[in-house]
């Protein structure tokens, strides 16, 4: 990552994560509902790996868009 880039690269380049972590939090999450009745620990796993992806979603959110609206992710709380 030694390149120069400019803000519209730099952009791109965060909402292509956020793209990333929004996929990777639907694909754990559906894994973890999957898993829930015969692997509980498994779906464990899995719901805890969607919780990350969604924290991850969440700070480039807020890079992209600062002071928007809050996400509705469920699983995740929001702090006060």
């Amino acid at each position: 990552m030694t390149d120069v880039v400019d803000a519209d690269e730099l952009l791109r380049r965060i909402q292509r994560g956020r793209d990333r972590a929004a996929e990777g939090a639907r694909l754990w999450a559906d894994r973890a509902q999957a898993l829930t009745a015969g692997d509980p620990d498994g779906a464990r796993d899995a719901a805890a790996r969607a919780r990350a992806y969604e924290a991850v979603l969440r700070v480039l959110d807020e890079i992209v868009r600062p002071g928007g609206p809050p996400l509705t992710t469920e699983g995740v709380r929001g702090l006060t």
